[in-house]
């Protein structure tokens, strides 16, 4: 039984002409007087009864579960794991003082709830090395409201954090995590599991208040091969290892499910952990180049595949494949691999092989427009059967960008491809009846279910005789 239904109990048994239901009225209409905001509940209950001239005393009770919290409660003691926790920041009082500032998550066996350390309390010996899944008792802290309303536990000044190896029935963290296939909008703090599937990328932006951000962007499939777009704010690649395998297992913790403009999406933020199968050191890879798309800032971006079909889009930023043409194989040591994702820089070296025929070339790869699915990558060969379109389409947030559209077809079916911002101009360059060879396209489901092909940075078109 919660804290509050033990005081209304102690309450009813002290004045027994009232019931429960005239006492909930008489909460309500106690807090109405008082004004929102200012009381919870159980302070209302404690007026209440000093209005009967009965005191109420707070059970002896030390530990609570997370459940039970309300805002306005202080020196509560509970027992919880650790789900994710954010590193130290600093921050300026309206005085210019400055003070610390660091968030954790924790969950017990029925429910989560957010810890902020303050000042000292934020460096606490031991603090930085908690995991996901130890431990720990929280001792004397006291409970505020959210901005959304929900109770947050506060560790200030007379507070305490322990670390505690006894037995327990909170789950471990093996114990709650969720597959990609599982998730469902509004749902919070939950550790949920998947692969790779496509590219990691970073991505830098100024927020709505002109200060500098940046995020990682992912896709992770589930069970039921279903995909689900990734986005951690606050995150950049120096969290991930340099070397990430094409289908690599990842494990988020603390993160949260929202509707997205493509579906439902998972959002994490500098508190989550990200736990993704690699290593630090990269790998030399062996493929051979498809197509190669220079860029304005003379920069390549290269479409290449392995012996096993793999795509791989290569961002050459240290104009090491320079020296290689179109069908050429490659031996590279690149800095980074990500999934199908990989970067050269001046620490990368690249050299030719010689030709085995052991990986295929860019005529064996293409794919017939009839087997075209969405969330994966082509090379596809057909005729221009309407001459490119450009539009410009309005955002949600305002912005005009560009879109070129034009319909292709080959012996099996037809489609169309379309291009956005600079992605549109190679696509205008394409005339009615032509034949064309495009690389590196994305298939994506369209209006009514149907599946459209997109141009990337790393699509070549390429016009046939």
């Amino acid at each position: 039984m919660s804290e509050f239904n033990t005081l209304i109990n102690k309450l009813l048994e002290q004045k027994l002409d009232i019931t429960k239901d005239d006492l909930e009225e008489q909460i309500k209409q106690k807090k109405e007087k008082i004004g929102a905001g200012y009381l919870t509940d159980q302070g209302a209950l404690f007026l209440i009864a000093s209005d009967y001239g009965i005191t109420l005393t707070e059970s002896s009770k030390t530990e609570i579960g997370i459940k039970d919290l309300y805002a306005g409660a202080k020196e509560i003691s509970l027992e919880t794991r650790v789900l994710n926790l954010s590193p130290a920041k600093q921050f300026s009082r309206k005085d210019g003082s400055p003070f610390y500032l660091r968030t954790m998550t924790v969950y017990d066996a029925s429910s989560t709830a957010s810890v902020k350390l303050w000042d000292e309390k934020a460096n606490l010996p031991g603090v930085e090395n908690l995991k996901p899944g130890d431990l720990i008792k929280i001792i004397k802290a006291y409970v505020k409201s959210d901005l959304d309303g929900s109770p947050t536990i506060n560790i200030g000044s007379g507070s305490n954090i322990e670390s505690t190896d006894t037995e327990s029935e909170i789950p471990t963290i093996d114990t709650i995590t969720k597959d990609v296939s599982e998730m469902q909008e509004g749902q919070k703090d939950l550790v949920v599991s998947g692969e790779i599937d496509g590219v990691i990328s970073g991505m830098e932006f100024t927020n709505s208040r002109g200060m500098p951000g940046k995020a990682l962007r992912m896709r992770l499939k589930g069970k039921d091969d279903s995909a689900m777009r990734v986005v951690l704010w606050g995150k950049d690649e120096s969290t991930i290892p340099n070397m990430i395998s094409q289908s690599a297992k990842v494990r988020l913790l603390g993160v949260r499910i929202k509707s997205g403009n493509q579906g439902l999406e998972i959002h994490g933020n500098d508190a989550t952990i990200i736990e993704i199968e690699g290593g630090k050191e990269t790998e030399p890879i062996i493929t051979r180049i498809l197509s190669i798309s220079p860029t304005e800032n003379n920069k390549n971006f290269i479409l290449a595949t392995d012996n096993k079909k793999n795509l791989f889009n290569i961002s050459d930023f240290s104009n090491s494949t320079s020296i290689c043409t179109e069908g050429d194989v490659i031996e590279c040591m690149p800095s980074k691999v990500y999934g199908n994702s990989v970067t050269l820089d001046e620490n990368s070296f690249v050299r030719k092989l010689d030709d085995d025929g052991t990986i295929p070339s860019l005529s064996q790869l293409r794919t017939k427009i009839d087997e075209v699915k969405a969330d994966q990558s082509y090379c596809i060969e057909a005729i221009v059967l309407k001459v490119p379109e450009r539009r410009e389409v309005q955002t949600k947030s305002g912005e005009s960008i560009a879109l070129s559209e034009m319909f292709v077809e080959d012996d099996t079916g037809q489609i169309w491809v379309k291009g956005w911002r600079n992605q549109a101009r190679i696509i205008d360059k394409c005339e009615l009846g032509e034949i064309i060879s495009i690389t590196g396209l994305n298939g994506k489901s369209g209006l009514e279910g149907r599946i459209e092909l997109f141009v990337t940075p790393f699509s070549k078109i390429t016009k046939k005789n």
